[in-house]
């Protein structure tokens, strides 16, 4: 059992009260869908505590246990791995069309399923994604205003700490969590409207560019990123359709925006190990061809990195790069969480699949059919990995051939 003793509850109570106040900006009346590890529960109370307080309608959690994600894969009939829960995804999609916020907790163990048979995994996750589409279609839109915190999980804490004690384990990763969440700070909350208006800055210097691609280069990289037409760069803070401005990740030192899906070419390597859905994917490296990967390895995981590309024809695509300088504090720690929510503001990415709409000018009034037509990716997955470093340098070309330095050694050129 998880030792929350260890786990300091005044930064617990600021992280609740900036996913809420923050994350979501949760408006008055606006009802709040939660889901969260059963393990933290003592956030997901806070968090309740401080949405009925800002003038919540209804908060609903919704909680996940890894034993009964484990009693499958060891129990279930075979046609399990191809079934997903649609009515309760279903549901999800028209809470959000009735303007319900969205909360995630993540903290479970990143590698729970490692053990299990990758095919069975790689049916779940093609079920789940399928299923998963009318919600996640209006959280890509950014319909309404969502958020992603962390609580450290203590198998996630083993996972990254294994030389550790239990509780020393839980503790270090505490104050990992809380250090690159900006709740070990006295005022969380002005902390995060400094960083993002850092970010919002580096945003509008990118938009005033108007960068037709970017070019990667550095060990095992040499990829030209063509950005989508009328791509928009967005970081921090972001505007939901709902006219609600929400920081979708805490943490966040990313700032992304729409490829062109037809536009990519050239080679990647991964910079950090990817974890999927229980699966450690890692040395991960790519061929791209006319926007599509042609050629893809891991020294680790590979079968399930296979599967991924095959779950539909968008999932060799690029739906997003984001731009993140190798100074970034979770970068500085010299941590791997196993967990995109962190490794991604690690390191500069790119996600296979889906597109955000809201990454092009008047995204938000543009329609599937527009958003494909200026080079946008659809699919029914999203998976950031990590492709930067300190030895990654970036190229912003412009539509008239001129070359104009963005990142040099990891960091920011100018």
């Amino acid at each position: 059992m998880s030792d929350t003793s260890v786990i300091d509850p005044t930064h617990v109570d600021r992280l609740a009260e900036l996913a809420v106040k923050t994350g979501l900006a949760l408006k008055p009346g606006q009802d709040l869908l939660i889901t969260a590890p059963l393990e933290a529960l003592p956030l997901v109370r806070k968090i309740t505590d401080y949405a009925y307080k800002t003038g919540a309608g209804i908060v609903t959690p919704i909680f996940s246990d890894p034993e009964l994600v484990l009693s499958r894969y060891k129990n279930a009939n075979d046609a399990s791995f191809d079934k997903a829960a649609n009515w309760l995804y279903d549901g999800m999609g028209a809470a959000f069309d009735n303007d319900t916020a969205r909360l995630a907790i993540v903290g479970d163990d990143p590698m729970l399923l490692a053990d299990e048979d990758p095919q069975k995994v790689g049916r779940v996750n093609k079920a789940n994604s399928q299923a998963l589409t009318p919600a996640r279609e209006r959280i890509t839109r950014f319909d309404i205003n969502w958020n992603i915190v962390a609580w450290p999980g203590l198998a996630w804490a083993k996972r990254m700490f294994p030389d550790l004690p239990e509780n020393e384990a839980q503790a270090k990763l505490s104050e990992a969590i809380f250090s690159a969440s900006r709740v070990n700070v006295d005022d969380p909350i002005e902390a995060w409207n400094k960083h993002n208006k850092n970010l919002r800055e580096r945003s509008n210097w990118l938009n005033q560019q108007n960068f037709s691609s970017l070019h990667f280069l550095g060990p095992g990289t040499d990829l030209t990123v063509g950005l989508a037409d009328d791509h928009e760069w967005m970081g921090g803070a972001s505007l939901a359709k709902n006219g609600i401005m929400c920081n979708p990740n805490i943490p966040s030192e990313e700032v992304f925006t729409t490829p062109h899906c037809l536009n990519v070419e050239g080679t990647v390597s991964s910079t950090k190990p990817l974890s999927h859905q229980g699966t450690l994917i890692d040395n991960i490296r790519v061929k791209f061809e006319s926007g599509s990967i042609t050629e893809a390895h891991a020294s680790k995981g590979e079968e399930v990195l296979l599967k991924v590309l095959d779950s539909d024809k968008g999932a060799r695509r690029l739906g997003e790069v984001a731009l993140v300088p190798h100074s970034s504090p979770i970068s500085q720690s010299g941590l791997l969480f196993y967990n995109t929510l962190f490794d991604e503001n690690a390191a500069s990415h790119i996600a296979l699949g889906q597109c955000y709409s809201k990454c092009f000018k008047d995204g938000e009034n543009l329609s599937k059919d527009e958003i494909i037509s200026k080079g946008g990716n659809s699919s029914m997955i999203h998976i950031d990995w990590m492709i930067g470093s300190g030895e990654i340098s970036v190229d912003g070309m412009t539509a008239d051939g001129i070359t104009v330095p963005v990142f040099r050694n990891g960091e920011w050129a100018g």
